[in-house]
C-alpha cells in the first residue's frame, strides 16, 4: 500500500477527496467570496420587504417608493454577478479535480502489475475512470457549492429572523433536530446504493464491450439474443439500484419539507395570535414571513447535499482503492545497456495467485546468446508463463532467472525490458497510424531510414503501397481495418524497429492464408536473425531449424534437443509433429 492508505470511513474518505481542492485554493477562495455575497443578496430581498411594506404601503414615503425599483435592480444585479462567479469558479475547480483524479488513476493503471489485470474486467476499470470520477467531482464541487452557499444563506436569513424576532426564531429552530434525523437516516442507504450503482455501471460496460469487440462472432453464431439478454440483466440491475436510491431521495425531501412546513405554520400562528403589546408591525411580519419562506429553498438543497456526498464517498472509495494499489515491484538497481542475451532459468517454480498448483516446477534450461529456443507443449504447460517471467511481468516463487549472469530481479524493469521485444500471438495494435504502431514507445526523433528498413524487412510495404495514406493509415481499434497477416507483419516490424537483442516470439500463423503465411515467415526469419529468441511454438513445422526445442508437460521439461534428434527419439515431440503433418495433409486434400 502507499503511504496514503485508503480510509474506509465516510468522513475520512470525504476529507481525503476534499484535499484535491487545495491546489486550487485561490480560485476556490474567489468562489467562497462570491457565495458569501450571494447569501447576502438573498437575505437582502427579505430585508427589503420590511421598508417596502412600512414605507410603501402602510405609511407611504414618495422618495422611498421612487428608490424601490433601483434597490431591487441593484440586489438582482449583485445576485446575478455573484452567482455567475460562484458557479463558474466552482465548475473550474471541479473539472481540475476530474482531470487530476483521472490522471492519477491512469498513471497508476499503466504501472500496475500484470497480476492486477488477471482478475479484473477492463470495462470495469474504464467505468472507474469515467463514471466514478464524475461522481467524486460532484461531491467536491456541487456538494460543496450547496453546503457553502446554502448554509451561508440559511445563516444570513436566520440572522435576519433573529434580528426581527428572536423568540419566534427559537421556536423555528426547535424543529431542526427532526430535519437532521431525517437526513442522517438516509445517509447510509445513499452510500450503499451508490456503491451498487457503480458496480452495475461496470457490469453494463463489461457486457457491452464484449458484444462490441466480438460482434462478428455474435453475428456468425446468432448470439444476438444471448447478448441482449445478458445486457438486459446488467441494465436492469442498474435500474433497480437507481430506483432504490430514488425511493430514498423521494421520501427524504418531502419529509424534510414537511418538518420545515410545520415549523413555519407554528411560527405564523404564534405571530398572529400574539397579545397586542407584543405584536409586530406589518412590515416586520411580512419581512419575517418572507425570510421563513425563502429559507425553504436552501434547506431543501441542503437535504439533497447528503445524497451527493454519499455518492461521492462511494466513488472516492473506488477511486482511492485503485490509486492505492501497489505498483509493479521494481527493486532492481542494476542496468544493462546492451545485453548479450545469455538467459538461464535455474530451478524456477511459479504459480498464479488464484491457482492451487504450480504452473512451473523446478524448471531449468539455458539459452546462449544468439540461439533460438522453441517452447512446445499443449495449452497450460507453462510456455507463456516462461516468457512472462523473463519479461518481468511476474516474479518466480522460487529459483532465479539470469540475464548475462545477473538475476533479473536485480535489474531494473526499465533496463530489462529495454533489451527485449515481444511479438504476441494475439497481435496488439493501437487505434493509431501504422507508423505510430511500429515506432511505439521509441523516445527521440525517429530515423526514417531505420523505419524504412523495418517495414521492408517485415513486408509491410507490400500492402501499405495500396493504401491511400500509406504508413499514416489509421488501423482502427485493435487493427480491425487490416487482415490478420497485415497485423502480424506490423507487429514484427515493431520488434524489428526496436532492434532489441532478445526477442520473445509467440508464433501463430495457422489462421493465415498461404501467401500471408509465407510473407510472415520471411519477416520472422529476418526478425530472429542474430537475436536470442524464445519462440512459443504452435506449428512445429516453423521451428525445425531452432537451435533447441523444449517440450513441456506439467511445468517440467519432458524432452529437449534439436528437431531431428527429437524426431529420432520417437517420443512426445515426434508424435505431436506427426499428428500435425497428418492434419496438414488432410487439409491439403
Amino acid at each position: 500500500m502507499s503511504a496514503e492508505a485508503t480510509p474506509r470511513g465516510s468522513a475520512q474518505l470525504y476529507i481525503r477527496l476534499l484535499r484535491h481542492v487545495l491546489p486550487y485554493k485561490g480560485v476556490f477562495a474567489i468562489a467562497i467570496v462570491a457565495m458569501i455575497f450571494t447569501a447576502v443578496t438573498e437575505t437582502s430581498f427579505a430585508a427589503l420587504l420590511k421598508p417596502i411594506m412600512d414605507r410603501g404601503f402602510v405609511g407611504p414615503d414618495p422618495d422611498f417608493i421612487r428608490m424601490i425599483p433601483w434597490l431591487l435592480i441593484a440586489v438582482l444585479l449583485g445576485r446575478a454577478i455573484s452567482g455567475f462567479i460562484a458557479s463558474y469558479t466552482m465548475a473550474w475547480v471541479g473539472r481540475r479535480i476530474v482531470y487530476d483524479l483521472r490522471q492519477r488513476m491512469f498513471e497508476r493503471l499503466v504501472y500496475l502489475p500484470s497480476g492486477f489485470y488477471d482478475d479484473r474486467s477492463s470495462a470495469t476499470l474504464v467505468s472507474k475512470l469515467i463514471y466514478d470520477v464524475e461522481q467524486a467531482s460532484t461531491a467536491t464541487t456541487d456538494a460543496l457549492t450547496l453546503m457553502i452557499k446554502d448554509t451561508l444563506t440559511v445563516i444570513a436569513l436566520l440572522g435576519w429572523m433573529f434580528y426581527l424576532d428572536w423568540q419566534l426564531t427559537l421556536v423555528f429552530i426547535l424543529f431542526a433536530p427532526l430535519v437532521a434525523y431525517g437526513v442522517k437516516t438516509a445517509a447510509d442507504k445513499f452510500r450503499k446504493t451508490s456503491e451498487r450503482i457503480q458496480d452495475s455501471v461496470g457490469g453494463i460496460g463489461h457486457v457491452a464491450k464484449e458484444a462490441i469487440i466480438g460482434q462478428r462472432v455474435v453475428k456468425t453464431f446468432g448470439g444476438q439474443d444471448y447478448e441482449i439478454d445478458g445486457f438486459q440483466r446488467a441494465n436492469n440491475r442498474n435500474r433497480q439500484q437507481s430506483m432504490k436510491k430514488a425511493a430514498v431521495s423521494a421520501a427524504m425531501y418531502p419529509m424534510v419539507l414537511l418538518f420545515v412546513g410545520v415549523a413555519i405554520a407554528v411560527v405564523i400562528y404564534l405571530a398572529i395570535n400574539r397579545p397586542a403589546p407584543n405584536s409586530i408591525s406589518a412590515g416586520t411580519f411580512v419581512s419575517y414571513l418572507g425570510a421563513v419562506l425563502m429559507i425553504m429553498s436552501p434547506l431543501k438543497h441542503l437535504a439533497k447535499v447528503n445524497e451527493k456526498i454519499q455518492m461521492g464517498v462511494a466513488a472516492a472509495n473506488s477511486i482511492f482503492t485503485l490509486i492505492d494499489e501497489p505498483e509493479e515491484q521494481d527493486r532492481g538497481a542494476k542496468t544493462i545497456d546492451d545485453a548479450r542475451g545469455h538467459i538461464q532459468y535455474r530451478n524456477v517454480s511459479f504459480r498464479y495467485q488464484r491457482s492451487n498448483h504450480n504452473v512451473l516446477e523446478n524448471l531449468s534450461f539455458e539459452v546462449k546468446p544468439g540461439q533460438v529456443v522453441a517452447l512446445v507443449g499443449s495449452s497450460g504447460t507453462g510456455k507463456s508463463t516462461i516468457a512472462s517471467l523473463l519479461l518481468g511481468f511476474y516474479r518466480p516463487d522460487s529459483g532465479e532467472i539470469l540475464l548475462d549472469g545477473i538475476d533479473t530481479r536485480e535489474i531494473s524493469l526499465q533496463s530489462l525490458r529495454r533489451n527485449m521485444a515481444i511479438v504476441t500471438q494475439e497481435t496488439i495494435l493501437f487505434d493509431d497510424t501504422i507508423r505510430n504502431n511500429i515506432v511505439y514507445g521509441y523516445e527521440g526523433e525517429v530515423s526514417e531510414s531505420r523505419l524504412r528498413n523495418a517495414v521492408e524487412a517485415a513486408h509491410v510495404t507490400e500492402f501499405t503501397g495500396r493504401l491511400s495514406h500509406g504508413l499514416d493509415t489509421l488501423v482502427g481499434e485493435q487493427g480491425i481495418r487490416l487482415s490478420g497477416g497485415q497485423r502480424q507483419r506490423i507487429s514484427i516490424a515493431r520488434a524489428l524497429f526496436k532492434d532489441a537483442p532478445i526477442l520473445v516470439f509467440d508464433e501463430a500463423t495457422s489462421s493465415l492464408d498461404s501467401v500471408s503465411e509465407r510473407l510472415v515467415r520471411e519477416a520472422t526469419e529476418k526478425l530472429l536473425a542474430n537475436r536470442t529468441t524464445l519462440v512459443i511454438a504452435h506449428r512445429l513445422s516453423t521451428i525445425e531449424h531452432a537451435d533447441r526445442i523444449l517440450v513441456l508437460e506439467g511445468g517440467h521439461i519432458l524432452e529437449s534437443g534439436r528437431h531431428r534428434e527429437l524426431i529420432a527419439k520417437k517420443g512426445s515431440y515426434a508424435q505431436l509433429y506427426e499428428s500435425q503433418m497428418l492434419d496438414k495433409g488432410r487439409l491439403a486434400v
